[in-house]
């Protein structure tokens, strides 16, 4: 099975870079691909920590780069009438992620996307936003895994505290793990901090 992430952005933020290498992590290489990069991009633009993981990226369309019919695609959409099921794994063979989920306040770029890749089929994820690192990690787990999307344990919008003192809201749905807690890749605690240490600072 394959996962795509259409990059509808300039660049790359420290966000970003951590979400797709926690993706990257989590599928290998060898099942992401980033597609639709500005055309100019080159090597030297992708961040280090991506190319380290092994990221496979190209300045193309899906669809100039597969062969498989739009039927096959399935492009996971927020408002789309569907919820993803694990039977939906036969159906499929490429699942696209766009800059529609982790956006927040969202931001509808679904149908732009949609008319790229031939009104392919559409599948929904519940009903609230996820980053794309959750988007991706659910749909392995529905598809690959064949677990309900009911059966799996979530968190809505948590409060990630950093120390004793200081917390901040996160406006998404999460995975839990095993000890019950929201599931970040890897340095995104720290980013958060310094992000509010930050904000902090040009408060004052």
């Amino acid at each position: 099975m394959k996962y795509v992430i259409e990059h509808m952005e300039e660049g790359f933020t420290q966000w970003v870079i951590l979400e797709y290498s926690q993706i990257l992590r989590d599928l290998g290489p060898e099942n992401l691909l980033l597609t639709s990069l500005p055309s100019t991009t080159k090597e030297s633009d992708i961040p280090k920590q991506l190319l380290s993981l092994g990221l496979q990226w190209t300045t193309k369309e899906l669809t100039e780069i597969i062969s498989v019919p739009a039927s096959r695609l399935c492009l996971l959409d927020p408002r789309a009438t569907q919820d993803l099921q694990p039977e939906d794994g036969t159906q499929f063979d490429y699942f696209i992620f766009g800059g529609i989920l982790g956006d927040h306040p969202p931001r509808d770029r679904t149908t732009e996307l949609k008319i790229k890749l031939g009104n392919c089929a559409t599948r929904r994820l519940g009903e609230l936003q996820m980053t794309t690192d959750t988007a991706i990690r659910v749909t392995n787990l529905i598809i690959e895994k064949k677990q309900k999307f009911e059966e799996i344990p979530f968190i809505d919008y948590p409060e990630i505290r950093y120390n004793k003192r200081e917390a901040t809201e996160m406006p998404f749905r999460y995975v839990l793990d095993e000890e019950k807690k929201p599931i970040l890749p890897q340095g995104m605690l720290e980013l958060i901090k310094k992000d509010a240490e930050k904000s902090l600072d040009d408060f004052f």
